[in-house]
């Protein structure tokens, strides 16, 4: 059975502004993971020419970097406006491409939008600082300027979201953008670069020629951005196994680098929490893209008194999810992204058992007569008795392991007793465990939540984790100054010249 109608798909790519006849070729075929269907056969850009499109990017950069970053700024809120026009037909792509249900396409979309009304306000503000000096007649501040071409390379499960995430802010800073697609979901990269190249036609001459680029294509391409020393900052997302090829890279040219890694995301749910409340969080946060998003709850951490209820509710709730194609509306959980991601969570379902422990729900595939080439599983929840070795390592699915605590302190160290360190939240309506949780003794993530999952990242906040997760941030908050560099400047408006510290010279 075919979801997806072939010549409906195409249309949808048209009003996108994909061509695909443009694009054709045999490096790489694009499957969609509802039930298999070829969604495109694409050419891939030959690691050789690479060169050619950095080259590109770093005349762009003599130029943009000279735009005055409030006009910057109207870039971007015309790709904000481009991107609300396609939200609909994007979020379709995205659906179609990865397998997330309609409203989690739609909603990554919108992140894009409010990223461009971020940056918008935010190109009026990149601010310096106004420093004492302790020299007489002396005035110390810093600036900040724009930083170089940015290489955004990113992965499947936020085709969409991340590129504008990065590309938004590096064009209000200043610098041009060269995007490397997943090859699992280049179509939804696409989808959302194409709008961009329409706000830039409406931007007009102001705009140098390769300003933004997109290139198509697998390991060779990105390691191409990744090794060249014209590339200023290489944003990257996926696994702590890629950010360690890419992170030593980048280093041992001297350049600078955003590495978004694993999350091994926990919650802990205390005596006082609104278990009600805690249920809805759980379920959102771990079958949610199909428990493939690196904010994805991968362990509930449970304080024995109230483990029992909140598992009966947390069964019910598993038992009554709507598994199926994610076109449909009331659809809940989608697809896993291929085979692999399949077999990845039957391994790690095995050795929990082999651990010790006990799997409460979940766990086989669906819908396998209906979808042969699709891969659905029912979201999966195995209580364990410690946290084992498969326990702290991620796996990409919705997999949801259980453990108990006794005491506070000890669910915190189990928290942060993992590799990864992206997302963390508490559950209570105590405010000193509330406290304790967010205090330097307690979550080590990068983000920490209370009363709410550690899913669903806001633009307002800067975004990213600690560890193995990569230490870095993009998005919101002061995460802009990643992309610029940072000049202190000292003036001497007397007709002296006292030294610093006090020194004597001559």
């Amino acid at each position: 059975m075919t979801a997806i109608a072939a010549a409906d798909f195409h249309t949808v790519l048209s009003r996108c502004g994909i061509a695909l006849q443009d694009l054709e070729g045999k490096d790489i075929s694009v499957r969609s993971p509802i039930d298999g269907t070829e969604l495109a056969s694409l050419a891939a850009l030959p690691g050789a020419q690479v060169a050619q499109v950095i080259d590109h990017a770093v005349e762009a950069f003599r130029q943009w970097r000279v735009v005055p970053a409030p006009v910057r700024g109207e870039l971007v809120r015309l790709w904000g406006e481009e991107l609300r026009r396609a939200k609909s037909d994007i979020g379709h792509v995205i659906s179609c491409e990865v397998g997330k249900i309609v409203q989690e396409g739609l909603g990554e979309v919108q992140e894009g939008v409010d990223i461009c009304e971020f940056a918008l306000g935010l190109s009026r503000q990149l601010h310096g600082k106004t420093i004492v000096s302790e020299r007489p007649g002396h005035r110390i501040m810093e600036q900040y300027h724009p930083l170089g071409p940015v290489a955004v390379i990113t992965a499947f499960n936020f085709p969409s979201a991340v590129f504008a995430w990065n590309a938004a802010i590096a064009l209000v800073c200043g610098n041009p953008v060269i995007f490397k697609p997943s090859d699992k979901a280049p179509l939804s990269g696409l989808a959302t670069f194409k709008a961009l190249e329409r706000a830039i036609a409406r931007f007009g001459d102001r705009a140098p020629a390769g300003l933004a680029q997109i290139v198509l294509g697998g390991a060779a391409v990105a390691e191409a951005l990744v090794d060249s020393p014209r590339i200023a900052l290489v944003s990257a997302t996926g696994s702590s196994r890629m950010g360690r090829t890419v992170g030593p890279k980048v280093a041992a040219r001297f350049g600078k680098r955003i590495l978004e890694l694993g999350g091994n995301n926990a919650m802990v749910v205390t005596p006082a929490a609104d278990l009600d409340l805690a249920v809805r969080a759980i379920v959102f946060s771990a079958v949610g893209t199909a428990g493939q998003r690196c904010t994805s709850l991968r362990r509930l951490i449970v304080h024995r008194d109230v483990k029992q209820p909140l598992l009966d509710r947390l069964q019910a709730a598993y038992r009554s999810l709507r598994i199926g194609n994610p076109l449909q509306p009331d659809t809940l959980v989608g697809p896993l992204i291929n085979e692999a991601s399949f077999e990845a969570l039957q391994h790690s379902l095995s050795q929990a058992q082999k651990d010790g422990g006990r799997l409460l729900t979940g766990g086989q595939r669906q819908l396998e007569q209906q979808f042969p080439q699709g891969f659905y599983v029912a979201p999966a929840i195995v209580d364990m008795p410690a946290q084992t070795g498969i326990v702290r390592h991620e796996t990409f699915a919705p997999l949801l392991y259980v453990l108990s605590y006794d005491e506070l302190e000890q669910a915190i160290a189990l928290n942060n007793d993992v590799p990864q360190g992206l997302s963390s939240c508490i559950f209570s309506n105590d405010l000193r465990e509330v406290e304790l949780f967010l205090s330097a003794a307690g979550s080590d993530c990068g983000m920490a939540n209370v009363n709410i999952g550690p899913s669903g990242a806001e633009i307002g906040g800067a975004f990213g984790g600690e560890k193995e997760t990569g230490g870095d941030r993009e998005s919101g908050s002061d995460a802009w100054k990643q992309y610029m560099r940072r000049t202190t400047n000292t003036i001497n408006y007397s007709r002296e010249l006292p030294l610093a510290q006090g020194i004597q010279f001559g």
